[in-house]
């Protein structure tokens, strides 16, 4: 049985994959969610990552779908005590940015189609600089003094913005983050290591990547010449015309095939590698997706391994 890491300084220990919930409601049906989160969690898995927009860009749609189709999901099953669930405010259409209102009312609403009464792990999903820390922690405070959220974390937040609301917390007694989900992975390295990764480390925030496949890039599927029949074929598709990513690719390439797994199980292998990271987040249109995904929590990578792919994406 895979082993369950510790989420930062939280009492949440989650699986090294957290599964993402973008496609429920998406991508994929209320049928097809069901079944790869029935697959998911019959393979050790317990932690599930969404947000209140999931998925308000389709046309028809108005955000809430995906938190609506895991919330039915775990009434249907009746496990709601063994699935760690993330969610995220402030992108919502109609609950927009991070005032204490927004983000207490935001959280109801999440909590109501969710169909449970408390929240795992909430994030703020992007910052909203014209708010002041205080004010966004505070109302995340409340809600974690309410019962309504067990743990609180940040996603797309400045490094000034962090140790700023980092240090609030800890000055005033207040929820302090314990979770950073930055955008990461083997072709978009900038985006996280620097001052970002040095806040976390010293922190000691768990850090749960998204992106963590660069849109599919990294599964290996998109190649010279290939059509992928994806709606996110043109961002994924876009990573050939740089240098870095056919180099990474070929890399990946030859590790997958010295080792006889799939080429996203090695890339989540080395992002699960890295210095903060407790869990990437990946996602599964189909439950064929999931083997590949889940790999990560059995594959460890040799120093050979890990250096190649490390010059390769840099």
């Amino acid at each position: 049985m895979t082993s369950l890491r510790e989420l930062g300084s939280s009492d949440l220990d989650v699986f090294p994959l957290c599964l993402g919930g973008n496609v429920f409601g998406w991508t994929a049906d209320r049928a097809r969610s069901f079944a790869v989160l029935d697959a998911y969690t019959a393979a050790g898995g317990n932690f599930v990552d969404t947000a209140d927009t999931y998925s308000a860009w389709v046309p028809g749609n108005e955000g809430g779908e995906s938190e609506t189709v895991l919330g039915d999901w775990l009434a249907a099953r009746g496990n709601r005590a063994d699935v760690v669930v993330a969610t995220k405010v402030g992108a919502h259409p109609r609950y927009k940015g991070l005032s204490g209102a927004n983000i207490k009312a935001a959280a109801d609403a999440s909590l109501r189609r969710l169909k449970t009464d408390y929240i795992d792990l909430y994030y703020t999903h992007f910052d909203d600089p014209s708010v002041p820390v205080e004010e966004i922690i505070t109302a995340l405070d409340e809600l974690v003094r309410a019962g309504k959220v067990r743990a609180v974390a940040a996603s797309n937040l400045s490094p000034e913005r962090l140790q700023e609301s980092l240090d609030l917390s800890d000055r005033e007694g207040l929820a302090r983050y314990v979770a950073l989900q930055p955008r990461y992975n083997l072709v978009s390295r900038d985006s996280y290591e620097g001052p970002l990764r040095d806040v976390a480390s010293r922190a000691g925030l768990a850090v749960v990547p998204y992106s963590s496949l660069a849109s599919g890039f990294l599964t290996g599927k998109y190649r010279a010449g290939a059509v992928v029949d994806s709606a996110r074929a043109g961002s994924a598709g876009a990573h050939l015309a740089s240098e870095r990513g056919p180099r990474v690719l070929a890399a990946l390439d030859e590790v997958a095939r010295d080792r006889g797994v799939e080429v996203a199980t090695v890339a989540l292998a080395w992002l699960a590698s890295r210095p903060t990271v407790v869990a990437p987040i990946a996602s599964a249109r189909t439950v064929e997706q999931l083997p590949a995904l889940l790999g990560v929590a059995g594959l460890v990578l040799t120093e050979g391994e890990l250096g190649r792919l490390t010059s390769a994406s840099g």
